[in-house]
């Protein structure tokens, strides 16, 4: 099994959460953050970027401020990483700066502590 661990636009937050659904992979955490990648931020522009003004967003660029963005943690067998991917990549590519990262990283063991089960049949399996 892997984590899935993607950083999002925050306005985008709710079609990535529908997408992951509609593909049967409903179970994940998120959290706000902050961060930036090689681009940088005029704050004149940000409150409209967190608004989802795609003209701001297209403007972000122009200073080193840190952005805020959403953090997205999805534990998923081996089989359903790529899906996961591509619906990720699917809803959030708008082919500006700032669109986002996934990172794939190993998951040694999961367990739920409801019931004790452990491994893959904790996780979604769609």
């Amino acid at each position: 099994m892997k984590e899935v661990l993607a950083i999002i636009r925050m306005n985008m937050m709710n079609k990535t959460k529908q997408a992951l659904s509609d593909a049967g992979i409903s179970s994940f955490t998120a959290r706000e953050c902050v961060g930036r990648g090689k681009g940088i931020v005029d704050y004149s522009i940000l409150k409209g970027a967190e608004k989802g003004y795609d003209e701001a967003i297209s403007q972000l660029g122009m200073s080193h401020p840190l952005v805020p963005k959403r953090w997205l943690s999805i534990v998923v067998p081996d089989k359903l990483v790529r899906k996961t991917v591509e619906t990720i990549i699917k809803i959030n590519q708008t082919g500006k700066a700032g669109d986002g990262k996934i990172f794939i990283l190993p998951v040694m063991e999961a367990y739920r502590i409801r019931t004790a089960e452990q491994g893959d049949q904790v996780l979604d399996e769609a």
